[in-house]
């Protein structure tokens, strides 16, 4: 009954008179407290700030969003109901003939939580690989294309090639004039020596590069998802802190007094035609 409730709220909302900024931000916000969200992922709300993440990425209910490496669906829970009335989500997870066991765990995993709740019922599933060229979206056909703390796992992967071939996928399923969000565990100027890569943290100007060699303009950068805290030099790297807290009990409660990670949040735009 509450999802109903909330589903009618959603759609009333596109049809009343308030400002268009209002009503968007209206409706982002019953879509972080939708009945249907898991009660832990919720509770990472206060570190990864959602409502305001996806306003400053310029998502409506009315926005077409690729949602690239979803993993276990923490911002799919928040987007599905977003764009079920008049939007569409397409979820590019890992693809279906992948050889790695884990990717198939956290895909069938994926796919068994979009079966098992009517919220997702409209959720598009696709597939993505930083190495190879998939179609996340038909070409042109986005608003928005969203990467939540990923960039690290896809330079391990294939360095800065397939962190660029990634960014030219994301830039071939964007509408001249869409915007990619990026969000990810950010590392200091400073730490940028060693084996870095190994830390789970990546460098916010090796980001921006990669990304304006895809085609993309940097126009903003936030510090929604900003905590100095984090000093980003962690034994156990990133995952030391919530909600891994791989080092388990050693320095639990200073990793939990930190939180979750500094995180640089960038919004690139694709330029419109000429």
């Amino acid at each position: 009954m509450k999802t109903i409730k909330l589903a009618v709220a959603l759609s009333a909302l596109l049809l009343s008179p308030l400002s268009s900024a209002d009503s968007n931000t209206e409706a982002l916000q019953l879509a972080v407290d939708h009945p249907s969200r898991t009660a832990a992922n919720a509770e990472r709300d206060k570190y990864r700030n959602p409502a305001a993440t996806l306003a400053f990425f310029d998502v409506t209910p009315n926005s077409t969003v690729v949602e690239i490496s979803p993993g276990g669906g923490w911002y799919t829970e928040i987007l599905a109901p977003l764009l079920a009335a008049h939007g569409t989500l397409y979820a590019a997870h890992f693809p279906a003939d992948s050889t790695s066991d884990y990717y198939k765990r956290s895909r069938a995993g994926f796919v068994e939580k979009l079966a098992a709740n009517p919220v997702f019922s409209r959720v598009q599933l696709t597939e993505f690989a930083p190495t190879n060229s998939n179609t996340i979206a038909p070409a042109g056909s986005a608003d928005v294309v969203l990467t939540f703390r990923n960039l690290h796992n896809w330079y391990n992967q294939g360095g800065e090639d397939a962190l660029l071939n990634s960014f030219k996928q994301f830039y071939s399923a964007l509408k001249p004039g869409g915007v990619l969000g990026v969000v990810e565990h950010r590392l200091p100027e400073d730490k940028m020596v060693g084996d870095w890569i190994k830390s789970g943290y990546f460098p916010e100007k090796l980001t921006v590069k990669l990304a304006q060699q895809a085609g993309f303009v940097l126009e903003a950068q936030s510090d929604i998802n900003a905590n100095p805290k984090d000093s980003a030099d962690h034994p156990g790297g990133v995952w030391s802190l919530p909600p891994v807290l791989r080092l388990k009990e050693q320095d639990r409660e200073k990793y939990l007094a930190i939180g979750e990670s500094d995180r640089m949040t960038l919004k690139f735009r694709k330029p419109m035609a000429k």
